[in-house]
């Protein structure tokens, strides 16, 4: 369940059992033993954990099922009330509980080969994780309660993941963390995510390396000359800004301001020309007035962004912001991330429509109705748009070709090979 943060942990137990000689199976129709990897970030994925868990507890009721094991950051936060509540369940565990986990499955943990997974996304492309754990004091955030404090993984063994995934045929990376901008400090003393791109740059097979996660305050700007040193690099980074209004982003305890995320986000549009800029934003934060949505609102509509994403305010147990309750009704906050959508629906039609006649480099995920989908490089997977290619050729998976833009729709771009 959850983030992509989390699907690299179930690959990660995936190829532990696999390893072990465990018989997998992803239908839970054909399974004695379901293992359910949750979230526990916001209300709503926290139900769609507990929903899910009651569903193979309901299983296990009718003889279906022998065991249920569950681990992830929902139980990382709230073990002994989910072991009160539903002790259907044989055993729970956290976030950070791999070898506890693989052994209670009756496998061997082999610590020599972590890194090694299962992969579960198409064979193209895959999730590299550089980190775990989060250091940013993050008002609304709980995710240091349940990934813990910011832990780089090693330059040697992010490269070593990376030459593996590339011998299985991944041909695209999109490194993935907390906060990616932090990367180093911990281990170094100093951040080295510039150095991490560039010696992944150096990877062969791996033609795209795509940056989620990229923390603003404290911004390493010396990572935006890798982008003009290898064209590896999609021009493209996601910048998770949050807000637009001082009172509400100190509140939050961003460490940033307006001004500093305009900044910001100037310095990257002038420093890798066409680059796709992707962010999220919460609406209904408990100190949010109608002012500071108005000048989120402009803020949004002047800043353009290529992909934006925006989330409710949910108030989550054991974070700072907490105690400031939650005020805002639902309806109220529905209707701000409506709005803000809607604008943003706006720009998106605006930028594709400007797309068409061009011919951009796309690669291809899979075949779909009498033609193919794929991805340019200002497109991240399952959670960006798509290039549909109508062809009668066959087309593989994991390629790469020119495609001219005929058509375009507010999410979607249309075209041929060209």
């Amino acid at each position: 369940m959850g983030c992509s943060k989390n699907l690299v942990d179930s690959e990660s137990l995936l190829g532990q059992l696999q390893l072990s000689k465990a018989d997998l199976t992803d239908s839970a129709d054909d399974a004695d033993t379901i293992v359910i990897n949750t979230c526990g970030f916001i209300e709503s994925a926290k139900q769609e954990s507990i929903d899910a868990i009651l569903e193979a507890v309901e299983r296990k009721k009718k003889g279906e099922l022998k065991k249920i094991v569950v681990m992830g950051c929902l139980t990382e936060r709230f073990k002994s009330e989910l072991m009160q509540e539903i002790p259907e369940v044989d055993v729970f565990f956290g976030s950070n509980s791999m070898k506890e986990v693989v052994e209670e499955l009756g496998a061997d943990f082999k610590k020599e080969l972590l890194g090694e997974r299962l992969l579960t996304t198409p064979s193209h492309f895959a999730y590299l994780k550089i980190s775990e754990g989060c250091d940013n004091p993050c008002s609304f955030c709980a995710i240091p309660l349940m990934r813990g404090t910011h832990r780089s993984k090693p330059v040697e063994l992010v490269l070593a993941e990376a030459r593996s995934l590339a011998v299985k045929g991944v041909k695209e990376l999109i490194l993935i963390a907390q906060d990616s901008t932090y990367y180093g400090l911990d281990l170094y003393g100093e951040r080295r995510l510039a150095r991490l791109l560039r010696a992944l740059t150096t990877v062969d097979g791996i033609e795209w390396i795509r940056l989620m996660y990229a923390f603003p305050a404290r911004f390493p700007l010396e990572i935006l000359d890798v982008f003009h040193e290898s064209p590896k690099l999609c021009r493209y980074m996601d910048v998770p800004v949050q807000h637009a209004s001082d009172d509400v982003l100190k509140s939050m305890r961003r460490g940033i301001t307006n001004r500093g995320t305009r900044e910001i986000l100037g310095t990257i549009r002038e420093k890798i020309p066409g680059i796709a800029l992707r962010t999220t934003l919460i609406v209904g934060y408990p100190n949010e007035t109608e002012k500071d949505f108005q000048l989120l609102n402009d803020f949004v509509r002047e800043m353009k962004f290529h992909r934006l994403g925006v989330f409710t305010y949910s108030q989550e147990e054991g974070t700072t912001a907490f105690p400031l309750s939650d005020p805002i009704p639902q309806n109220v906050k529905e209707e701000r991330r409506d709005i803000l959508m809607e604008l943003q629906r706006e720009i998106s039609e605006e930028r594709n429509q400007n797309q068409i006649g061009t011919t951009v480099k796309v690669l291809i995920d899979a075949a779909s109705d009498g033609g193919f989908v794929g991805r340019t490089e200002w497109d991240a997977p399952e959670i960006d748009q798509e290039v549909v290619i109508q062809t009668k050729d066959h087309l593989v998976p994991g390629s790469f070709c020119n495609v001219r833009i005929d058509d375009a729709t507010e999410y979607d771009l249309y075209g041929h090979v060209s």
